[in-house]
């Protein structure tokens, strides 16, 4: 039996192949970032709509709860790298005297 990919799974992993090709610019890769961030708020919406027509009385159910809370994670983890400052994190200075 041969599987198909629904549209609402073939999203993310063009989504994150561009952005996996996309290049090392700092700027590009923002920019992806913020389309698949996009696309992933898309993604949401429509398991949002799939959960309220699901079947309850199915014997074996689709777990909604666990897609949302995994698309939710991305999209922080994606939201974190954007938002990170783009200068280097400032270090303690060394004490330079390692004899004491």
């Amino acid at each position: 039996m041969r599987k198909r990919l629904t549209p609402l799974c073939s999203v993310p992993i063009v989504a994150v192949l561009y952005a996996a090709g996309a290049h090392a610019d700092t700027d590009a890769e923002r920019e992806a970032l913020a389309r698949i961030a996009h696309e992933l708020q898309r993604v949401q919406l429509l398991v949002a709509e799939s959960a309220k027509t699901a079947d309850t009385s199915a014997r074996i159910r689709f777990r909604y709860d666990w897609l949302e809370k995994d698309l939710e994670l991305v999209q922080r983890g994606i939201a974190d790298h954007v938002d990170a400052p783009r200068q280097p994190r400032p270090v303690p200075p060394l004490s330079g005297d390692y004899r004491r």
